[in-house]
């Protein structure tokens, strides 16, 4: 009987299993056609899946939403950086480059209890969180807050206006609306056709509303992302655009300064619960952006 490829099913800005965001890695080496990949991602549903599609560094990976190829996302770095330690590598490194199609990243694993993320292992979780490098942020335009509010079918005093709305990449773009507090956050409803007519000539499909007023007093931020483009209607986790976030944080000095190091919580809407580590620096000529988090193995198999 022919062995398929091994599959990985991770949980990625976990403290516990069966939190955080789900993501399958698949050791595809080749043997996995790009059609087979779309309809496997199609197939299992989740934000993400990762095709490992190299045995040596720079570890070559390819991501797939249920309805398209990206060229970047945050918690599939984590993830498969994690299988990829764990599976491919030879000698569990401490850090490992991924090759995506947005250029190459770097994943550092930084293990302890006293993890300066503030993270805390749970129940199935390693004491180690991985920190990815993301890609230069790009700042780019600046949208309404009104049109803005009425994709997130709140009213437009809802969002935040000593802030601005706005795009930003750091490998794929996303629209950051800072909003008031947890309860407009909670009230969110998206409406498709607005969202729609907002993203439909821009490059950013995805949507991050953010507030100053997590659940958890531990943390700094609570935040939703939405990308129905993708076939995602909300993201338990975010690694991409908190990234964006943090570039955001630290351009507009949200917290006072341009140095962020930063909790968010995000997930809790949808049931998993999600922590995300943010660092970032506004060194003048461009912000370092770092994000971090815990990766859960869930199962392992293999693809028939």
């Amino acid at each position: 009987m022919t062995v398929g490829p091994d599959l990985h099913l991770v949980d990625v800005f976990a403290r516990k299993r069966y939190a955080g965001n789900q993501l399958a890695v698949v050791e595809s080496h080749g043997a996995v056609s790009d059609e087979q990949m779309q309809a496997f991602a199609a197939e299992i549903g989740f934000s993400e899946t990762t095709f490992v599609e190299s045995r040596e560094p720079p570890y070559r990976v390819r991501i797939f939403t249920p309805e398209a190829e990206i060229p970047f996302a945050g918690h599939p770095t984590l993830g498969t950086a994690h299988v990829v330690r764990e599976h491919v590598a030879d000698g569990h490194p401490g850090e490992v480059v991924l090759d995506l199609n947005v250029g190459e990243v770097p994943v550092e694993v930084r293990g302890g209890e006293s993890d300066e993320s503030g993270v805390s292992a749970g129940d199935g979780a390693s004491t180690e969180t991985l920190w990815m490098t993301q890609q230069p942020p790009e700042f780019g335009e600046t949208l309404s807050g009104e049109r803005l509010a009425a994709v997130l079918g709140l009213d437009e005093g809802a969002v935040d206006g000593r802030w601005p709305v706005q795009i930003i990449s750091t490998g794929l773009p996303t629209i950051v609306v800072p909003l008031r507090d947890r309860e407009a956050l909670t009230d969110i409803d998206l409406d498709r056709g607005a969202y729609d007519a907002v993203t439909g000539d821009r490059e950013a499909k995805n949507v991050l509303a953010f507030c100053p007023d997590p659940r958890e007093a531990e943390n700094d931020l609570a935040v939703r992302v939405f990308a129905p483009f993708y076939g995602v209607p909300e993201d338990p986790a975010t690694g991409s655009s908190n990234g964006c976030l943090a570039a955001y944080l630290a351009r507009h000095a949200y917290f006072g300064s341009g140095t962020v190091d930063a909790r968010v919580e995000q997930g809790h809407e949808m049931g998993r619960p999600s922590l995300v580590g943010l660092h970032a620096t506004d060194r003048g000529d461009g912000v370092r952006v770092e994000v971090g988090g815990r990766v859960v193995p869930v199962a392992r198999g293999e693809l028939l």
